[in-house]
C-alpha cells in the first residue's frame, strides 16, 4: 500500500469539534498522523496539496434507497455509487423498501454481493423490521443480522400493530440491533401531498398536521421506554417533535433522531406551481419547522442529517401534484444543499460533519466518520464557496428528480477518497 500525504489542508474535525490548518498521512488504507504543520517533512510517496481547501471525513449518509431488486431502472448500485462518491459520501447505509423488501438472508446476501461487485464506496444495507414491510410478522432479525444487515426498519411503512412492534422492538433489543421507525400517526397521514395551513389549502392539496409526526413519535416512544430497543427516528421535521425528543433524551432513553437534508433547506412554499420535485415524505414543513430543525441539528438534539436519497423516474414524476411519488435523489446534492446552512450562519462546519458523519457512524458502531489515528482514510475535499448552477441532466443518478434543479449553489466536491484510494476527482 502507497502512503499518502495531504497538505495544506482545512482540516474538519467533528470528534473534536475543530477546524484547523494542517495536513494529513495515510497509510495502508488508514489515517497516520494528523499535522499541526500545514506542510511537514514526512516521507510518502503520494502529496496531494490541498491548496487551502477542505478534507474532511467522508459522509456517512443513513437513508439511501437503492433500487435494486426489482426497480434498477430507476437507480443501480453501481449509478448510486458512482453519484455517491461525486457528492463526498463514502459509506452509503441503503434502506430495504425495494420490491421485493430486503426481508429474508437471501434477498440481503444477493444486495450485499451487488454493492460489493459494482459500489466504489462502502455500503452497508438496512433490513426490514416484518416481512414484506407489512407489519404483521417480524422478520428472523438474527438471521439478517449473522447476513450482514446494519439495523432494521420498515422506513415509511408504519408498522400500526402495537404488539408486532413491542415483539420486533423487545427481539432486537435482545440482541443489540438498531431499529429506525418513521415517527407519523399513519391514518392522518395517508394521502397527505402537502403540511396543512394557509398555503396548502390555496393549492386544494390533501394535508397532514404537524401533529402526526408528533403523535408517531409519542407513540414509539412509549415503545422504547417499554422495550428497551436502541431506537432512531429517521426523520424529525417539525418543531412540534422536538419537546418529546427532549424529554426522552433526559430520561435516558436509547433514542436518537435524524432528518433529511431537503427538510433543512427547503419549505412548503417551495412547492409552488405544484412541482413535483418537491413532493417528499413527510412533506415539506413551514419556515418556523425548517428553522427550529435547524437549531436542533446544531444544538445536538437531531443528531444526524442524511440525504434520503429516492430515486423516481420520470413517469411517476410526470402526474398532477397530488398523484406524483414522493421523493428526490439526494446523493450528489447533499453537501453543496448542507454548505446553504453554514453560508447562512445556521450551522457551523465541524457540527455539521458531527451530524453528517461522525453521529451516522457512531449509532451504526462504524470506525469511520472520525479525523483521527488508525481511522479508515475515508475522506471527502471540497470547495466549499465555489458556486455553480445545479443541472440534473449532469446527475450520475439514473434518476434525476431533484429540487435543486437550476438552483444558484455553493460548496464543490473535489475529491474523494475511501480507504485512501481515490474514486472520484472533479474534473
Amino acid at each position: 500500500m502507497t502512503t499518502t500525504l495531504f497538505t495544506n489542508a482545512k482540516l474538519i474535525d467533528p470528534e473534536a469539534a475543530t477546524e484547523t490548518f494542517g495536513a494529513l498521512l495515510i497509510k495502508d488504507g488508514h489515517i497516520h498522523t494528523v499535522f499541526d504543520d500545514p506542510a511537514p517533512s514526512a516521507p510518502s510517496d503520494v502529496v496531494v496539496d490541498c491548496a487551502g481547501k477542505y478534507l474532511a471525513p467522508g459522509i456517512v449518509d443513513m437513508g439511501v434507497k437503492v433500487c435494486e431488486p426489482g426497480e434498477r431502472h430507476k437507480e443501480s448500485y453501481r449509478t448510486a455509487g458512482l453519484a455517491a462518491a461525486a457528492g463526498g459520501v463514502t459509506t452509503m447505509i441503503t434502506r430495504p423498501d425495494t420490491d421485493p423488501a430486503i426481508d429474508n438472508p437471501e434477498t440481503l446476501e444477493f444486495v450485499i454481493r451487488r454493492a460489493r461487485e459494482m459500489a466504489p464506496v462502502h455500503v452497508h444495507p438496512m433490513a426490514a423490521l416484518t416481512k414484506g414491510r407489512l407489519g404483521r410478522e417480524m422478520t428472523e432479525i438474527g438471521f439478517l443480522m449473522d447476513a450482514g444487515a446494519i439495523a432494521f426498519t420498515d422506513c415509511d411503512a408504519v408498522v400500526t400493530d402495537t404488539k408486532v412492534l413491542s415483539r420486533a422492538m423487545t427481539y432486537a433489543r435482545s440482541l443489540g440491533a438498531l431499529v429506525i421507525c418513521h415517527p407519523q400517526e399513519p391514518i392522518l397521514s395517508a394521502g397527505a401531498a402537502a403540511t396543512s395551513g394557509k398555503f396548502a389549502s390555496l393549492r386544494g392539496l390533501p394535508a397532514v398536521s404537524p401533529m402526526a409526526e408528533r403523535m408517531g413519535l409519542d407513540r414509539d416512544i412509549a415503545m422504547v421506554e417499554m422495550t428497551g430497543a436502541r431506537y432512531h427516528a429517521d426523520q424529525i421535521t417539525t418543531a412540534r417533535a422536538l419537546p418529546a425528543l427532549e424529554r426522552a433524551k433526559a430520561n435516558g432513553l436509547d433514542i436518537t433522531a435524524g432528518t433529511s437534508i431537503h427538510h433543512l433547506t427547503l419549505n412548503a412554499l417551495d412547492v409552488a406551481d405544484y412541482r413535483t420535485f418537491f413532493k417528499l415524505k413527510p412533506p415539506l414543513r413551514d419556515e418556523d419547522d425548517r428553522f427550529a430543525i435547524g437549531e436542533a441539528v446544531a444544538s445536538g438534539l437531531i443528531d444526524i442529517i442524511s440525504s434520503m436519497h429516492t430515486p423516481q423516474d420520470e413517469e411517476s414524476k410526470r402526474l398532477p401534484f397530488e398523484e406524483a411519488a414522493s421523493g428526490a435523489v439526494a446523493l450528489e446534492t447533499f453537501l453543496p444543499a448542507a454548505m446553504r446552512l453554514v453560508h447562512s450562519g445556521a450551522i457551523e462546519l465541524p457540527v455539521l460533519w458531527r451530524a453528517m458523519s461522525l453521529n451516522p457512524a457512531k449509532r451504526l458502531g462504524l470506525a469511520s466518520g472520525r479525523l483521527t489515528k488508525d481511522a479508515p482514510a475515508d475522506l471527502v475535499m471540497f470547495d466549499a464557496h465555489a458556486p455553480f448552477l445545479m443541472d440534473r441532466t449532469t446527475l450520475r443518478s439514473k434518476s434525476r428528480n431533484t429540487p435543486f434543479d437550476g438552483a444558484r449553489m455553493q460548496g464543490k466536491v473535489l475529491a474523494t477518497y475511501v480507504d485512501g484510494t481515490e474514486i472520484f476527482k472533479a474534473a
